[in-house]
């Protein structure tokens, strides 16, 4: 069975998409539909702007988003998946790959996601950091007994996972890693301390326009970071989505449940091959491979 998965922010890249729009008067047309949709030329920033430019969350998010959604329209009637999963912001492209959220529908709450993160990023001071071998409940532990907020985020696969919440209290729990084991806990270069409780003023504006937009029944079932199960009932579909922003993406736990129902080919949909990194690491008798046109 065919998982088709969608990368996340990180993995931009200056000149991204610039093929698709140079070769196919399609991507053309949908890329071109995105500038309008989103007020600015964002073509010209992730075809010639700086690392900079495409750093800023505004352009990141629908800049990865695009990228994937066109691909995974472009690869036409070759586009089969049994099953599709997303990490975090790629959980959007996922939905409108399968049918669930339209093109421009999707394209507005990226870039509503991207907006309201930024301003919840700007109210308080916080960061995320990466926590490399040791195993997750001995992480989870650990941040549980620091002061301040700092949870899990990202359980990228095994003996690699993200943390999140105020400077502060991230620093205190990376030293506390690092005393009790952990390889390696170092802080990242991000606006904030996504997918964590600082992310609620958020959700709370994102969830009203979920609530506002249309979702229908998907092609084929979605495993969502938040609860890592097969959903394709909308209203699931939507509350969950409501929940990701301050919810861990449990993209270790999705991908073995992919497995468990039958999925053993992954195809990334988007810039970078970071996924495949990761399924390879979860289970290595997966087959990877990169969606091409």
């Amino acid at each position: 069975m065919k998982a088709y998965i969608f990368p996340g922010q990180g993995a931009q890249f200056r000149g991204m998409g610039q093929d698709l729009y140079t070769n196919s008067p399609r991507a053309k047309e949908l890329f071109e539909r995105a500038n309008e949709v989103l007020g600015f030329s964002i073509t010209d920033v992730m075809f010639n702007g700086t690392d900079e430019d495409l750093k800023e969350t505004k352009v990141t998010q629908p800049a990865i988003f695009l990228h994937s959604v066109i691909l995974s329209q472009l690869l036409g009637d070759s586009f089969k998946p049994d099953m599709v999963a997303g990490h975090s912001l790629g959980e959007f492209s996922a939905l409108v790959a399968n049918g669930v959220l339209n093109f421009e529908d999707g394209l507005r709450l990226v870039s509503k996601r991207a907006l309201a993160m930024q301003k919840a990023c700007e109210m308080v001071e916080s960061t995320m950091a990466a926590v490399l071998g040791m195993e997750d409940h001995l992480v989870e532990s650990i941040c549980a007994n620091i002061e301040g907020i700092v949870v899990a985020a990202n359980y990228n696969c095994p003996g690699q996972l993200v943390i999140s919440g105020g400077t502060h209290a991230v620093e205190k729990a990376c030293e506390e890693l690092k005393a009790n084991g952990a390889k390696r806990a170092l802080i990242l270069p991000v606006g904030g301390a996504f997918h964590s409780p600082l992310m609620e003023p958020a959700r709370e504006e994102l969830a009203a326009a979920i609530e506002a937009t249309e979702f229908k029944t998907p092609l084929c079932p979605i495993y969502q970071n938040v609860t890592t199960f097969a959903v394709t009932d909308p209203a699931r579909i939507k509350e969950n989505l409501i929940f990701q922003l301050t919810a861990p993406v449990k993209w270790t736990q999705s991908v073995q449940n992919m497995i468990a129902d039958g999925a053993t080919e992954f195809i990334e949909v988007g810039p970078g091959k970071v996924l495949q990194g990761l399924v390879k690491k979860i289970d290595r008798s997966a087959e990877v491979s990169s969606a091409e046109v």
